[in-house]
């Protein structure tokens, strides 16, 4: 599975019924269809893109090339696809075999087809429940290839594969990488900015039907415990705290995709990143995973992070305070401001604020994301905790605050470039794959400005 391609992941929380994906087309046949709803675990959505430049073909002659052997995308010394039923290029109703190493086989049948896409869905037998999409656009300088997938595991014992050995989810992401780069051979051009890969996974709790918090659940005991702590520094000289007297204050300003000038546009920039802050998104879920009531309004909100560091883990608590959305005036030009901060609580190896902001300048239309951190070691809490911080947490602060930034602008973009990829597919068949600038130019405007990968 090595590979010299730059492969860019990013997994967030996904919802529904934005996450469940497209309907069964109408006269479709049903029979042997595994649909997500009858899957097990979790639902992913995924969406593996990448972009190609120089190429000669158009997204017709690209597609109208794969469907006639899929066999050409398929990573040889790793996957091949057979036709087990229909004859000549692919169609609908055609159903073919993915044969891989392993318990890995698993049929398919082709449900819509278009001159710039088509989407199969799995059959009794597959790993996987659900549908996956490939599809070509063009811009005016590029083109663009998508795979997007809708899928939960088809049993149990797939269902440990993927999302507790995470050994299925690997070799999915090699599986679909490698079509892509085929894919980059067979349009005979280079690949711009690698592949990007973003997960939207639902777990089973924020599936349809379900509440946020089941009535008859009780939440983690740590996390309920959180709420006889206080925090664990004096709040109200914040504004004196200085590197004079021990605290380190951090400033940072990370740049969003743009937006028209004007208040925040619906499914715009701003507003995503807003979504983001709210569910506590901007934390790499590698190194920091939280934990909280759902139903708990964010103000006030305990969360209980569960911190990784050198193979150890750590608990530690805080509390959202002040949560405000408002407009400000800052040197003659108007911004529109969402933020709100947590302060750590008794039991944290630091004392401290984090305070996350956004902002949209109304005049340009700029977006911005704001990191404010106000910490120091904690004076008090566990000796162990407090004296690692105090010898290794310094860097490793700031490495966290980069990556917060950092995944606050990848994330913004990827759920943008999702929300495009939907678009698109649900669009009329004339504007699909159409190649002109002015179509392009009208998708891109419906979401506030141009993404980059």
């Amino acid at each position: 599975m090595w590979r010299t391609t730059a492969v860019h992941r990013w997994e967030m929380t996904g919802s529904m019924p934005a996450d469940a994906g497209p309907d069964l087309p109408q006269g479709v046949e049903r029979d042997d269809i595994q649909t997500r709803e009858e899957g097990v675990g979790p639902s992913v959505r995924r969406l593996y893109r990448t972009r190609i430049v120089g190429s000669s073909l158009t997204p017709e002659e690209l597609m109208a090339q794969i469907a006639a052997n899929l066999d050409r995308v398929a990573p040889s010394e790793f996957a091949t696809f057979q036709k087990i039923h229909g004859d000549g290029p692919l169609a609908v109703g055609d159903e073919y075999l993915v044969r891989m190493p392993g318990p890995w086989d698993g049929p398919v049948r082709v449900v819509a087809a278009t001159p710039t896409s088509f989407r199969l869905a799995t059959l009794t037998g597959h790993l996987e429940a659900g549908q996956i999409e490939f599809r070509a656009s063009s811009d005016h300088r590029s083109l663009g290839f998508e795979i997007e997938s809708w899928a939960r595991s088809g049993d149990r014992f797939a269902d440990a594969l993927y999302s507790h050995l995470r050994l299925a989810k690997e070799v999915q992401l090699h599986m679909w990488t490698s079509v892509l780069e085929k894919i980059g051979g067979l349009a005979g051009g280079p690949r711009e900015g690698g592949i990007v890969i973003t997960t939207r996974r639902v777990d089973i709790d924020r599936l349809a039907g379900r509440p946020p918090t089941p009535p008859d659940s009780r939440p983690p005991r740590k996390l309920t415990a959180l709420a006889e702590r206080a925090v664990n520094f004096d709040t109200s000289k914040i504004d004196d705290y200085t590197s004079s007297s021990g605290w380190h204050r951090d400033d940072m300003v990370e740049p969003l995709p743009h937006e028209r000038p004007g208040p925040a546009s619906a499914g715009g920039s701003w507003q995503v990143a807003r979504g983001l802050m709210v569910d506590y998104q901007l934390a790499d879920p590698r190194a920091v995973r939280s934990v909280y009531r759902q139903d708990a309004p964010l103000a006030g909100r305990d969360i209980l992070l569960k911190i990784r560091f050198a193979g150890m883990r750590f608990n530690v608590g805080v509390r959202v305070g002040e949560v405000y959305e408002q407009t400000r005036h800052l040197d003659g030009r108007d911004a529109q401001v969402f933020g709100w901060y947590y302060q750590t609580l008794e039991g944290h190896f630091e004392e401290g604020r984090m305070h996350y902001e956004l902002w949209k300048w109304l005049d340009t239309g700029d977006v911005e994301f704001r990191l404010h951190a106000v910490s120091r070691p904690a004076q008090t809490g566990p000796f162990v905790l407090r004296t690692g911080f105090r010898l290794f947490g310094r860097i490793h602060q700031l490495r966290f605050y980069r990556q917060v930034c950092r995944r606050a602008r990848r994330l913004t973009e990827a759920q943008l470039e999702t929300e495009m990829a939907s678009s698109l597919r649900q669009a009329p068949d004339d504007l699909q794959g159409s190649g002109t600038e002015e179509v392009a130019e009208e998708k891109r405007g419906s979401r506030a400005g141009s993404v980059t990968s």
